[in-house]
């Protein structure tokens, strides 16, 4: 059986793009705040946090402190 630490083991070998590309995907389904979000506004949020990402100005914040959050 596959468990989350070995898709995350496995993410973790993708390219930085295709990490990116992952994490749209996943929010575009798991997300729902994507539901309260036009189209374009959501493409417009995404693409501002791939460019902050990139540019390495985005907030890292450890799973450990998000899990927490909940």
């Amino acid at each position: 059986m596959t468990t989350s630490k070995d898709i995350i083991g496995a993410v973790l070998l993708l390219q930085e793009e295709e990490q990116l590309l992952l994490v749209e995907e996943l929010l575009d389904r798991l997300s729902p705040e994507a539901d309260d979000l036009e189209a374009d506004d959501l493409a417009a949020e995404l693409e501002r946090r791939r460019a902050d990402f990139a540019r390495g100005t985005a907030a890292e914040i450890p799973w450990s402190v998000l899990r927490e959050e909940d």
